[in-house]
């Protein structure tokens, strides 16, 4: 065999074994991006108090849909316009907001206590939830729905706490759907929420 047919054979070799890496690549891809994609679940097992001092867990967020929220009560802004939203949205779904759970969790487990938590969220609809528990209870929680949030010194004193400030929409059996946006008018987001009573 002449030098030019051994180079040829040889480089047909090398296309054939790089064709097969590619295509033993291709068919892994997808194994990778479901496992990349379950790491990264939102949701998980929690035990926490309400306002009432009653146990909730993540047991409690089966047989209806929910919108969860993560905030805290000295919060100036954000949270209280989100509670505000998700009251309209509530008053909007008129008898179908039974269908619907509503859960504050505090990030500030400090100074949030269930009693601090029942009269900051009586300003609201009456069907909210407000959950806290101990520090290492509401890190368990942040852990598993992805949370961040960080305690920032005031300059007056005191602290206040940057946090993620997302809507969970979770569905009937508790797993995540999506990112809820509680902005848009009460009646269009009442729409969209009556898909998954």
């Amino acid at each position: 065999m002449s030098s030019r047919a051994k180079i040829i054979a040889l480089f047909a070799i090398f296309a054939c074994g790089a064709l097969l890496l590619v295509g033993v690549a291709t068919a892994l891809l997808p194994a990778r991006q479901t496992a990349a994609t379950a790491g990264a679940s939102v949701g998980g097992p929690f035990t926490l108090v309400d306002q009432d001092g009653k146990t909730v867990t993540e047991a409690d967020l089966k047989g209806r849909p929910s919108l969860i929220f993560f905030g805290f009560t000295h919060c100036p802004d954000i949270c209280p316009t989100a509670l505000f939203e998700m009251s309209e949205i509530l008053n909007a779904l008129g008898p179908d907001a039974q269908k619907l759970q509503i859960f504050f969790v505090t990030v500030d487990p400090e100074r949030d206590t269930p009693d601090t938590l029942k009269a900051y969220i009586s300003s609201f609809h009456p069907q909210l939830k407000a959950l806290t528990g101990t520090p290492p209870e509401v890190d368990a929680i942040k852990r598993a729905y992805r949370v961040y949030s960080k305690k920032v010194p005031l300059d007056a004193g005191g602290y206040t706490m940057d946090h993620t400030a997302v809507i969970y929409l979770m569905d009937k059996s508790g797993a995540f759907l999506a990112p809820f946006n509680a902005k848009q008018p009460p009646d269009q987001a009442a729409v969209e929420l009556r898909r998954y009573l």
